[in-house]
């Protein structure tokens, strides 16, 4: 059940994509930027860390070809920046730089940028930064990820199960625990297998190609997973003391008490060291938590697994009620964890309230947080079911006739002859009759204490079941989370500028016609960050066979009509082949109507007009 319902989830939402933690909030130079001489270096700053691939950076020429870079590394040793080093002479024209890194919770990400030498080129070379994932990549990957926690949660659980409930007959148990191993080693070893193709956004295929895995156990989370498949050995070796206990009251012995708490801790540190957890403020502290939250959450979901086996498995008379109410607080104590551990990531990931509502992992937490009222609903149920258990199955007790004392002594006397008719009952029948009657009595007794002991079980397994089934619904949409950028960290990218995928400057073309030969061409104007604001406008004139050209003079305009205001005049500069300003406010968000007059001779001019949206 709880399997089935992952993989309907799976299917529903697999083929979103993931966003990633990292987010680009600034370049030098800046994006879009006219340079007088060739920078040396390009420096891309982000959110939190990020790990570097060996192709990082592409860097394309005016002409289309890649330039020849240093390698990728960090500017002044720190790990939320990306930098390479560029030639020491580049040619006049606009560069393209395309960039690809793997934020530190494991997802990557990539965009592009421009910056101009001397002048603008008549057109930049196009860079294909790629999908931030191939489709079937993220897909399998998707999966995996989440056959992992499920996983985990079975393998945990039961084992926890086991130890802290003490069911006298845990070998049903067995296979669940089993599974959740088998199944936590596949998932393992598809996503270290997965990760190079997912980092360079590839298909499935290359993940076979020459140092791709020698790659990825070089990088953090490949190096994590390893160490996941390294914990899984000794995990095995556990399981066989724990679902065959040994020791007094039928509690698994003092190696397995003693050993397998270190052990589950340091499996949930794998999770926690390559997400969320491990980027941003509090690192210490959000990893200590990410642990508690996720052992939590194993412990419960896999007991409820555990315990809906043995309804379901193991006969009424052979599970004690004691087996229930021991997980019942065992359930209670694991919700007190992950409410505490929850509302503390909770506010790591918003940051503000109005992250709750205007941001995609506000709205998944919304759903999840509906998705735990009905999982607590369900478990309310389950334990008032509980309570209605009895200690210990009923059992008919023996009712014994008494035996016919022997005769001894002299015979008696014949009795006297009745004086009228009525019936004759003998002792040895009275007893009979009694001996029946209290027989028949306690075995109906005993039959309705069995039927409501047995209704209060099918009940108990009936909501267990439901609570077993919400529970997979929330460690779907816990797993979302953790592939999905933080509400804090989106707030943060929105107020940064420039955003690294999205363009971060609005460009127009404006075509004119003087109406003398050769006097038609094109205005392209760049408004930086075409924002609300102050904004950079640049300007470069092309010929109608789209080649740079030169002109006496260039006036331009801004006009907001829905507003009634302007026009603003941009008062820009001839910088030798191009115009430009630095000082032109364009105080609020719409579409603008920008005017350029272009001046082609002493006598000619003709002025042009082309919208310009403006961003809040």
């Amino acid at each position: 059940m709880l399997l089935g319902t992952t993989l309907i989830l799976l299917l529903l939402g697999g083929t979103a994509p993931a966003s990633a933690h990292a987010a680009l909030t600034a370049t030098a130079p800046d994006d879009g930027t006219v340079l007088p001489r060739a920078p040396r270096h390009v420096t891309l700053t982000f959110t939190e860390s990020v790990g570097l691939r060996d192709d990082s950076f592409r860097v394309l020429d005016p002409d289309g070809h890649r330039v020849r870079t240093g390698e990728a590394g960090h500017a002044g040793d720190r790990s939320d920046t990306a930098r390479v080093t560029l030639p020491d002479r580049l040619a006049d024209g606009t560069y393209t730089v395309a960039w690809r890194v793997v934020s530190a919770d494991s997802h990557p990400v990539s965009g592009a940028m421009t910056f101009s030498v001397g002048a603008p080129s008549a057109t930049a070379a196009a860079a294909d930064t790629g999908p931030t994932e191939d489709p079937l990549t993220g897909a399998l990957h998707k999966t995996a990820r989440y056959l992992a926690y499920l996983a985990v949660a079975l393998l945990v659980g039961p084992a926890a199960f086991v130890a802290l409930c003490r069911p006298p007959d845990p070998a049903p148990l067995r296979a669940l625990a089993a599974t959740g191993w088998w199944s936590l080693l596949a998932a393992t070893v598809a996503l270290l297998v997965l990760r190079a193709p997912y980092e360079a956004g590839t298909g499935p295929a290359t993940a076979f190609g020459t140092g791709a895995l020698t790659t990825t156990l070089t990088t953090r989370p490949g190096a994590l997973l390893l160490v996941r498949l390294a914990l899984l050995l000794p995990a095995a070796l556990l399981l066989v003391p724990v679902f065959r206990p040994r020791g007094p009251a039928g509690r698994p012995g003092p190696l397995t008490t003693a050993t397998g708490p270190p052990l589950a801790v340091a499996l949930a540190l794998t999770w926690a060291a390559a997400e969320h957890a491990a980027a941003g403020i509090q690192v210490p502290t959000a990893v200590a938590s990410s642990v508690l939250h996720l052992l939590a959450t194993a412990v419960w979901l896999g007991g409820l697994a555990a315990l809906l086996t043995l309804l379901r498995h193991t006969p009424a008379t052979a599970l004690p009620a004691t087996v229930v109410t021991r997980f019942s607080r065992l359930a209670a104590a694991s919700v007190t964890v992950l409410a505490v551990t929850g509302v503390y990531q909770s506010w790591r990931g918003l940051g503000s309230w109005s992250a709750l509502t205007d941001t995609t992992y506000g709205g998944l937490l919304l759903t999840k947080l509906t998705a735990v009222a009905l999982l607590l609903t369900a478990a309310a149920a389950s334990r008032r079911w509980t309570a209605r258990l009895p200690a210990t199955p009923a059992r008919a007790p023996r009712v014994r006739a008494p035996a016919p004392e022997p005769a001894t002594g002299p015979p008696l006397p014949p009795p006297l002859p009745p004086e009228g008719p009525r019936p004759t009952t003998s002792a040895a029948a009275v007893t009979s009759v009694s001996s029946t009657t209290a027989v028949t009595f306690v075995s109906s007794a005993t039959a309705v204490t069995s039927a409501r002991a047995d209704h209060h079980r099918r009940a108990l397994r009936r909501s267990v079941l439901t609570e077993a089934a919400v529970a997979a619904v929330v460690l779907a949409l816990t797993t979302v989370l953790t592939s999905t950028v933080p509400g804090r960290a989106e707030t943060e990218a929105a107020r940064a500028a420039p955003v690294g995928a999205l363009p971060p400057a609005s460009v127009t073309t404006i075509p004119f016609d003087v109406g003398t030969p050769g006097g038609r061409g094109t205005v392209q104007l760049t408004l930086d960050p075409g924002r609300t604001g102050d904004n950079a406008v640049q300007a470069v004139i092309l010929s109608a066979d789209g080649g740079l050209t030169t002109v006496p003079e260039l006036r331009l305009t801004f006009s907001l009509p829905t507003h009634d205001l302007g026009p603003i005049n941009a008062r820009l500069i001839d910088r030798g082949g191009y115009w430009s300003t630095n000082a032109v406010t364009l105080p609020l968000p719409g579409t603008w109507t920008a005017k350029a007059t272009v001046r082609v001779s002493e006598v000619d001019q003709v002025s042009a007009v082309g919208r310009v949206r403006v961003e809040n």
